[in-house]
């Protein structure tokens, strides 16, 4: 089996047979969202689309803590709210979920700890979510002054309606169980069986023909995405507009005061 795997970096690409597996490395801040995480993860799902032998793309997080605890709240602070390459930045979640739905190919998440925010918008913005059993989910955002606007899309592809605004308004989070029930967790597995039930899961979506993987899932998301385009540039900009609100920057503030 082909093995090959990029130094160290913000995100480390690991390409083992037909699968390439992207890992968010900032296992010290819960594998949080930069702008820099965000262009290492979409190049690596342009590099994936590009080689036909890989079949499967699994995304995960470094360490057990926190497949991604949501965007680095340091690069949302008062100093760049107002200015438009900020506003411009924040479209890069929203170009990362329409790059794995453009992909052509299985996407799935892997996992473990917490999958916040951001972080769980990424998470079901993949086709698949294998979750070990301790993982959790939840949109804490309300709770400094955010509403989570750029995951609208996705958890609105994976759950009813009624759940995601419940999941928005009081920022509780839920167990991989309750996901389960819920409908956006796909498999939920125990710790030390969580790399062999993704492992199983790509080595049967490797057994589809490419080609019509490709096309079907293109024709899967053009429905279900109807009008995503004005959708995801109205989330946008009323995303720079709650940020630049005096309770959203005085609650910022307190956030980072307290983590400093």
């Amino acid at each position: 089996m082909d093995t090959e795997k990029q130094e160290a970096g913000v995100v480390v690409a690991e390409r083992r047979g037909a699968r390439l597996t992207l890992t968010i490395n900032r296992p010290q801040q819960r594998n949080a969202l930069t702008r820099e995480v965000l262009a290492a993860l979409r190049d690596g799902l342009a590099r994936a689309k590009a080689d036909g032998d890989v079949r499967a793309v699994v995304l995960t997080g470094a360490g057990e803590k926190a497949f991604c605890a949501g965007g680095d709240i340091g690069q949302m602070g008062a100093g760049e709210t107002h200015s438009l390459a900020a506003h411009e930045a924040r479209g890069e979640l929203a170009a990362l979920f329409r790059d794995l739905w453009e992909l052509g190919k299985p996407t799935i998440a892997r996992v473990q700890g917490h999958a916040l925010a951001g972080g769980f918008g990424l998470a079901v913005a993949c086709d698949f979510v294998v979750a070990g059993e301790s993982a959790t989910f939840g949109l804490p955002e309300i709770g400094v002054g955010i509403w989570p606007y750029m995951v609208t899309v996705p958890l609105l592809i994976s759950m009813q309606p009624r759940q995601v605004l419940r999941l928005m308004l009081t920022g509780e989070r839920v167990s991989a169980a309750e996901g389960r029930a819920l409908g956006f967790v796909t498999e939920v597995a125990p710790a030390d069986r969580l790399d062999a039930a993704v492992d199983a899961l790509v080595e049967k979506l490797a057994k589809a023909a490419p080609h019509a993987v490709a096309l079907g899932r293109t024709a899967f998301y053009s429905v279900v995405n109807h009008d995503v385009e004005a959708k995801l540039k109205m989330l946008q900009a009323m995303l720079s507009v709650n940020l630049a609100l005096p309770e959203a920057q005085a609650a910022m503030a307190a956030f980072m005061a307290k983590r400093g």
